[in-house]
């Protein structure tokens, strides 16, 4: 799950898991997050997290949000972010890095409860030490075994566990990959309504489609494209004709997206 880590001028208030779809940041006391300080609005910013995605929205406070330096509006939040707030700070911690951290522990306290693999290496270790080439051949052999033996009891050993060959050839370099080719560009036009005909190129991280209060949906630039996701409103918006899941949905070329009484179209640009 992702977080927050607030802190002011270096030091660590609290941490603040998100675990509600809108998360809201401000002065009064019904926010989220409640920050009792002039430098912020009332109803100053809102995080909105769908699965692993969170999006901060200013709200028109009066001194503004700013984003690793930079004032924003709206921001798709990404690990490491830092949001300011007056003398606050909000560091942004993804749901990958602290399923990396947890998993990484979790990692040490296994290696720590192997005693027998350790044992071996130790044998191994003196065993070279002495100068005995015979003795360091069986104790690595010994090493090798018992190490197979620990990682069968875990579930992670292959169905046989074979010794590697001494002195074996160095594979052949395996050769580069080719380079991927780039991300076109996205645009969406519109099919209805007075602004028919319109179109907007969706370069940003983050852009958000509908009305506020009404059904909201917001469209991400990914590395493996274009994807729109429910926001705000009892009805998910429809794509072709059919109304997305709640995860974020990949969009593909020539697409029909509706919502908020509008239609328009998600076009590639070559």
């Amino acid at each position: 799950m992702a977080k927050l880590i607030l802190s002011m001028d270096g030091l660590v208030l609290k941490e603040i898991p998100l675990a509600k779809e809108r998360t809201s940041i401000g002065r009064k006391p019904h926010n989220d997050i409640q920050i009792d300080n002039l430098a912020v609005s009332g109803e100053h910013a809102v995080i909105v997290t769908i699965l692993s995605d969170s999006f901060l929205e200013d709200l028109g406070s009066t001194n503004g949000t700013l984003v690793n330096g930079n004032p924003i509006k709206k921001h798709f939040l990404q690990n490491n972010d830092i949001i300011e707030l007056g003398k606050y700070k909000l560091k942004f911690v993804g749901e990958a890095a602290a399923a990396a951290g947890a998993e990484k522990a979790d990692f040490e306290k296994t290696m720590v409860l192997r005693p027998s693999a350790m044992k071996a290496a130790a044998e191994q270790a003196r065993a070279m030490a002495g100068g005995g080439a015979q003795a360091a051949v069986a104790a690595r052999s010994t090493a090798v075994q018992q190490a197979a033996a620990s990682a069968a009891a875990t579930g992670i050993a292959d169905k046989e566990a074979k010794p590697a060959p001494a002195a074996a050839p160095a594979p052949a370099a395996a050769p580069a990959p080719a380079p991927r080719p780039a991300q076109p560009l996205g645009a969406i036009q519109l099919i209805s309504g007075a602004n028919a005909g319109k179109e907007m190129e969706l370069a940003k991280p983050l852009t958000t489609l509908g009305k506020p209060g009404v059904q909201v949906a917001v469209l991400t630039r990914r590395p493996q494209g274009y994807f729109i996701t429910h926001v705000e409103g009892a009805n998910r918006p429809n794509v072709n004709g059919q109304q997305i899941g709640a995860a974020p949905h990949p969009l593909k070329d020539h697409d029909v997206i509706e919502l908020a009484g509008v239609k328009v179209e998600f076009f590639l640009k070559g």
